[in-house]
């Protein structure tokens, strides 16, 4: 587990919150293909969504750590939120929440009649000092009260079954297939991820999910060596636990970038070309 956490602290903190064995999974089939995407789903962009006044409100405010004001536009974060669709009001989970970057805005977005349930594994407390999940959330969570903090591996979450509006994983998905010292993947078998997830969204929930992008056809497992992933094995393990995708979006997207390289490497570091897709899981 230390090989998959220090693998998991490299993401977290270089990466700006950018691991039971589970079968190494094969390329996707040709009827899923990234052209798939393109052609089937509308692709949009932040203005087709109705919550920027909440959204700018939030990123302007006061109070905000001077860190986080330094990373809003290398984020794109304003364009993220809205792409997100996040309302006051609404519950919020918000997996692999790292130290909480995204976790103020959101929880400055939904407000006291909401809640944003901010997950991390459990491992990854030996990784982040605990000073900073209080100076993010308070000493006893006075500074962002309606933030809960859950520990917990990604196919175990110990919330409510049907209780999430919303649920993001940014730059997280591919830590699926980090690899421990016995070379296990130990964070979760994805298909139980995904239908875990499923299983705490209230149908007509939506599911926001964004990460580095390797190059089509590129096996599932770069997820653990590059920190990339193609992202239309993405979309088979969302559709395969019960969700439809709704929308993606280029705001991220950069033309230039090397997908075969390191995440971590100077070159493309923090300028990775990244999908953002919305999945929504059907009312019934």
């Amino acid at each position: 587990m230390k090989n998959v956490l220090l693998a998991g602290a490299a993401v977290l903190l270089l990466a700006a919150c950018e691991q039971t064995t589970a079968p190494e999974v094969e390329a996707a089939t040709p009827e899923v293909t990234e052209k798939t995407i393109d052609k089937s789903v509308k692709k949009t962009g932040a203005e087709d969504i109705g919550n920027r006044g909440e959204v700018m409100m939030a990123i302007q405010a006061h109070g905000r750590p001077e860190a986080d004001l330094e990373d809003d536009e290398i984020r794109k974060a304003a364009a993220v939120l809205e792409f997100t669709g996040v309302w006051p009001g609404m519950t919020v989970v918000e997996l692999e929440a790292g130290s909480g970057y995204y976790t103020e805005l959101l929880s400055r977005i939904v407000g006291k009649d909401g809640k944003v349930i901010m997950q991390n594994p459990q491992g990854f407390d030996a990784l982040i000092k605990q000073e900073v999940f209080e100076a993010r959330l308070g000493k006893d969570g006075e500074r962002l009260a309606n933030v809960t903090h859950l520990r917990g591996n990604f196919d175990v979450l110990d919330i409510e079954t049907g209780s999430a509006d919303l649920v993001t994983w940014i730059l997280g998905p591919h830590e699926l297939w980090l690899k421990n010292k016995d070379g296990e993947l130990d964070l979760g078998a994805p298909d139980k991820v995904y239908a875990e997830i499923y299983r705490v969204m209230k149908p007509g929930g939506k599911l926001v999910l964004l990460d580095h992008k390797a190059a089509a056809g590129s096996p599932v497992t770069t997820g653990g060596d590059t920190h990339r992933i193609d992202p239309v094995h993405i979309q088979r393990f969302a559709e395969d636990a019960g969700f439809v995708l709704e929308k993606t979006s280029d705001v991220l997207a950069n033309k230039t970038d090397d997908h075969s390289i390191m995440v971590f490497d100077p070159k493309v570091r923090r300028k990775t070309d990244r999908f953002l897709h919305m999945y929504v899981k059907p009312k019934k």
